[in-house]
Formats: structure tokens, C-alpha cells, sequence
């Protein structure tokens, strides 16, 4: 969960000049649940909040907005929790007399709005993932337009996710988001350098680029050949970011194994200011499984591309997904897929338990795994990844990174090399009696490893 960290921020209304907060100004908490995307989204909601007083603390707020998320199970329950805890604050300050509203908007709210109103007649209004206008409406109650470069940072300042495009075109099989966020809308070139101009100027040096499937950048401006065999718009768009100054990382995610042409292997190996990391989620190996996932790939495919990856960007760093316990996944599946793990040896992994959704094209597949036998796959390959993981690491004992500093912690600082996204990945565990500040980048070399994190001195 991600609260605003911001006291107090006062932004003008579009057309207008800066306007005074009122002594009556709203207090505002916005909780941000889910991905990065999602995060994305939070922070437009705040930077477009006009006559509101941004607060951290959603227990004291007078509006707590719930940005939702409704991928899977575990996703929607932390959710429904969530928005029960901030009726809890409502009813609550009710007794004593104060007034507090919630509303609740994101995937859960677009995907099960009407059965939500009906269970929670206490939320005071719902939205989905299209409505930024309404949300601010609601809280402020005049109308304006929605500016995406207009935004509240929820994370340090030094890193920010730049979302390239709205939706998606793939139909995994597992998956219900493009019922949620549509069909693929690429936001321009132009629009994007926007963004990432206005996160420079806010401090942002790592610049992340997300989407639902961010190879695929660009399709929906022209399906034609070339564009679609080479990447031509997110090439284009990595080189336009990549002169914004200020930003000194450009870091890539989800990016579809079957949309990855040898055009974008040369320019992430070019391209000084791309991190060589590449976050590719492969979700099986098994052909049985890539089909029935409906991946349009196969393994031999997937494997000839992550070979070629590490062959043609030195030093680059592969992350990967994994689903283990889809509809019809036998143990032969399951083995042909740890066997590769541990062949391949990916440098980062996560691994999911299928999550049986209804309204995707899996949910009807049998025979349908149990939950006792997801944990127990999920277990397995999380054990083979803490050792290839480990393997690793050691392996960096010696040699010298470049690494940006997140945080001090007590005696030491935190950072992370290119190698490395926030979150979700490694970290770097620095040792110096030398003063760093956050978001500046040092060099260090690894002097020990432990399974997940790397420690270091500065050269």
C-alpha cells in the first residue's frame, strides 16, 4: 500500500494562475494498490487535485480515494479489505460528528462496480480505470481537464514511471486485464517526452517505462509491416527519452517475448542510457502450456530470443515471470519448465500461482490444479531460484557497479545497480563512513552476497 507522502501541495487550476488553499480545503489521502501502472494513475489523481490539501495519513483524511487493483484473487481481497478498513474510519469519525467520504476507483471498481455499490452502499462514490475527471470532480466539485503530466510522486524522488500506453492487444489466457483497461491506446512520442520532461524536473533520474505489454509500443499508430516486425515506434520513443536531460537511467518492463525484434536487442545494446536489464515474462516454457496460455510463442522461439538477448547485450540482466499450476499443467510440464531454470538461470524470477478468474479463457479449462499442488510447485521454484540466485551473486564478488542510492538505513545506505528495479529486485548494501544522498549514483564493488542482496564499499 502506497500513501502520498507529500504534507501539503498546491497546484493551479489549468488556465489559471496558482490558486490560495481555503481554510475549508479538503484533506485528501490517496491509497495506491497494485502495480506500477496503477501507481501511475494515483499520481495523476493527486497532481490534478487543485484546491485540496494532500495528506499522508488516510485515517484523518476527510477523503480517502482507493485506487484499486482486480488481477487476481490475493489482488482483490487486499483490496476489499482495504476499502472495509477505510468505512471503519468513516463510521467512526461519523459517531464523533465528522464527515469523511470514500471513494474507490481503479480495476476492482471497473471490473465490479454494480455488485460493489450493492455490498458497500457506505463508498460514497465508485469509478474505473478511465475516470480520472469524475475523481477529482467528485472531491473538488467542479469540472476540469485531466492533465497525465500532472502528477504526485508516491515513491522517492529520484525514480518514476513513465506508463508509454494504455491496454493491451495479447489474450493470455490467464489474464482479465484487457477486459478492464481495453484494447492497446499508445500515448504519443511527443506526449511521452512531455512526461518525462516534467519527472526530470521533479528530480527523477531512473526513468521506468511500463505498460501492459510495452513491445508493442506504437502498434495501434500503424500495422504496418515493418513496424510490426521491428519495434520502429518504442525504438524511436527510447531514443527521444534518452535526450531528455537529467534522465541518466532508462529502465524497460514487460516486454512480450513474441514482440521482440533483433531492431530493439541492438538499440537496448546501444543505447547508453538503457539499463542492461530486460524484464521479458515468459510465464512457461512447455509448449502444451505456452499454447493452452495462449502465449504465441513457442519454446523454441522463447528460448532462441533469451539466448540471443544475453549473447548481444553484454552484461545484461534477465528478469522473468513464471505461472505455475495453469489448467492442465502436468508434472512433465512443470519438470520440462524447472529443468530449464536451472539450465538457463535467469538473473531475476518471480513465480505466481495461477489465479482461476472468471471472465478469461482459462477459467473454463480442465482439469483445473489444486491449491495444494500450486504452493507446492510455487515452493519448489522458489527454492531453485534462492540457489541460482545466490550462484549468482557470488559470482559479482570482486567487481565494480555503478549503483544509485535509494535510502540510508541506520550505519548503511541501500541502492541498486542497472541490474536491478525498484521494489521488486535486489539491492545493494553499502558500508561507508562517506555521507551519500538519495539519488545520487556511486560506484561500488561487491565484497559479499547473501541470496537476494550483494554488500559493497564505494571504489
Amino acid at each position: 500500500m502506497s500513501n502520498a507522502k507529500s504534507k501539503l501541495i498546491s497546484l493551479p487550476v489549468l488556465g489559471q494562475n496558482r490558486l490560495p488553499l481555503s481554510s475549508e480545503a479538503k484533506k485528501v489521502n490517496v491509497i495506491s494498490l497494485g502495480c506500477p501502472k496503477n501507481q501511475v494513475d494515483s499520481e495523476v489523481i493527486l497532481g490534478n487535485l487543485k484546491r485540496s490539501t494532500i495528506v499522508e495519513d488516510a485515517e484523518n483524511a476527510d477523503t480517502v480515494v482507493i485506487n484499486t487493483c482486480g488481477f487476481i484473487e490475493s489482488a482483490k481481497k487486499e483490496s476489499i479489505d482495504t476499502i472495509l478498513k477505510a468505512i471503519a474510519w468513516k463510521e467512526a469519525a461519523a459517531k464523533k460528528g465528522i464527515r469523511k467520504e470514500v471513494i474507490v476507483t481503479g480495476c476492482l471498481s471497473e471490473r465490479y462496480r454494480s455488485e460493489l455499490a450493492g455490498e458497500m452502499p457506505e463508498v460514497d462514490a465508485f469509478f474505473g480505470v478511465h475516470e480520472f475527471d469524475k475523481v477529482t470532480e467528485k472531491i473538488e466539485g467542479h469540472y476540469q481537464q485531466v492533465l497525465l503530466t500532472e502528477r504526485v510522486l508516491l515513491n522517492q524522488r529520484h525514480y518514476g514511471y513513465l506508463k508509454i500506453s494504455e491496454g493491451c492487444n495479447q489474450r493470455c489466457g490467464f489474464c482479465y486485464i484487457p477486459m478492464i483497461r481495453g484494447n492497446l491506446v499508445s500515448k504519443s512520442v511527443d506526449d511521452n517526452v512531455r512526461e518525462a520532461e516534467m519527472l526530470a524536473s521533479k528530480g527523477v533520474k531512473e526513468l521506468i517505462c511500463v505498460s501492459q505489454d510495452t513491445s508493442s509500443y506504437g502498434y495501434d499508430f500503424d500495422r504496418n509491416s515493418p513496424n510490426l516486425r521491428k519495434n520502429l515506434h518504442l525504438i524511436r520513443l527510447l531514443e527521444k527519452l534518452s535526450n531528455v536531460n537529467g534522465i541518466e537511467w532508462i529502465r524497460v518492463m514487460y516486454l512480450y517475448p513474441s514482440m521482440f525484434s533483433d531492431e530493439l536487442i541492438e538499440h537496448f545494446a546501444h543505447n547508453k542510457k538503457i539499463c542492461r536489464y530486460v524484464d521479458l515474462p515468459v510465464q512457461h516454457i512447455s509448449d502444451t502450456m505456452l499454447k493452452a496460455m495462449r502465449r504465441n510463442t513457442t519454446k523454441q522461439q522463447t528460448t532462441e530470443l533469451l539466448y540471443k538477448l544475453r549473447e548481444r547485450i553484454p552484461g545484461v540482466a534477465l528478469r522473468t515471470s513464471i505461472v505455475v499450476g495453469y489448467p492442465g499443467e502436468t508434472e512433465k510440464d512443470f519438470r520440462e519448465l524447472s529443468d530449464f531454470i536451472s539450465e538457463f538461470k535467469f538473473d531475476r524470477l518471480g513465480v505466481f500461482t495461477y489465479s482461476h478468474e472468471e471472465g478469461t479463457y482459462s477459467y473454463g479449462l480442465k482439469p483445473q490444479i489444486s491449491e495444494k499442488v500450486k504452493k507446492e510447485r510455487y515452493n519448489r521454484l522458489m527454492a531453485l531460484q534462492q540457489e541460482i540466485s545466490l550462484e549468482n551473486n557470488l559470482a559479482k564478488i570482486g567487481k565494480t557497479f555503478k549503483a544509485i542510492i535509494d535510502v540510508k538505513e541506520q550505519d548503511y545506505y541501500v541502492g541498486r545497480t542497472e541490474h536491478d528495479a525498484p521494489e521488486i529486485d535486489n539491492e545493494v548494501i553499502i558500508k561507508t563512513d562517506r555521507s551519500l544522498e538519495a539519488g545520487h549514483f556511486a560506484d561500488i564493488t561487491v565484497t559479499d552476497a547473501g541470496e537476494y542482496d550483494v554488500y559493497a564499499e564505494l571504489v
